[in-house]
């Protein structure tokens, strides 16, 4: 099997393993279209620059273009600062910045950060008791979910404290009234954990629409699922990421 991994060389002066990171993040950006967790030219997929820095830095979408339209070489590498760091002339999405540099600076293991609108992830962020942990998925999430209040449209540096208390330890966080938001300490962990919340959406919202009282499922049991999942793993992770690059045709 290919990996989209075994990507051109990289360009010259840009390090190996920066190059690496935007294959990756660029395909993860192409993926999110082909499964339609787009949000015209809004919603931030970013990813931290390996190496030492100064002060961390990471790889953003050029703000204007669709996710269909990132590529390696069109990321933006920026600082938790928001300043360019790699001299392109595109500019940032000022709320992207608020939310993914506040959970970047205070999460050293946040090296990929995730954050969607899809209509699921939207509708369950609307309802006041939020995610129930009553699905074969959400019950994979007890415990790893955090909630943060809806403030309106993230683009106030004052709200960066509140969002770094809202999701604390965890990995998971529903910005409520607005959408679904994860971590994780690469791309293909970032991208089960927002699968897996995503796909907990989609199942509760079925459930609502039919008739009679959803099942709940005893705390105990609750307890012992997350530590039992297989798919929660490193290398299943990776797996699961390049089989649906692979299925959505994605490579560079």
């Amino acid at each position: 099997m290919n990996s989209i991994l075994h990507a051109h060389p990289a360009p010259a002066g840009m390090d190996p393993a920066e190059w690496q990171a935007r294959v990756e993040l660029a395909a993860c950006y192409r993926l999110f279209d082909w499964l339609g967790w787009t949000e015209l030219i809004f919603n931030h997929i970013t990813l931290r620059v390996p190496g030492e820095h100064a002060r961390p830095q990471y790889l953003i979408n050029p703000f204007g273009l669709h996710y269909s339209e990132v590529t390696p070489e069109n990321l933006v590498r920026i600082d938790i600062d928001g300043n360019v760091q790699d001299g392109s002339t595109h500019t940032v999405n000022r709320a992207g910045f608020v939310i993914h540099s506040a959970l970047h600076a205070a999460r050293p293991d946040a090296h990929c950060i995730m954050h969607v609108h899809t209509t699921a992830g939207c509708a369950v962020s609307c309802k006041e008791e939020g995610l129930r942990h009553d699905n074969f998925y959400s019950a994979m999430l007890w415990g790893d979910v955090g909630y943060h209040d809806y403030e309106g449209v993230t683009t106030n540096l004052d709200e960066q404290p509140r969002l770094v208390k809202s999701i604390g330890e965890r990995n998971h966080l529903i910005l409520r009234n607005h959408g679904l938001l994860a971590v994780g300490p690469e791309v293909p962990t970032a991208f089960n954990r927002l699968w897996t919340m995503q796909r907990a959406c989609e199942i509760q919202l079925a459930t609502d629409s039919g008739a009679g009282a959803n099942r709940s499922i005893p705390v105990e049991i609750l307890q012992k699922v997350p530590e039992t999942r297989v798919a929660g793993r490193g290398p299943t992770n990776r797996l699961i990421f390049e089989a649906m690059l692979r299925k959505a045709g994605v490579g560079f």
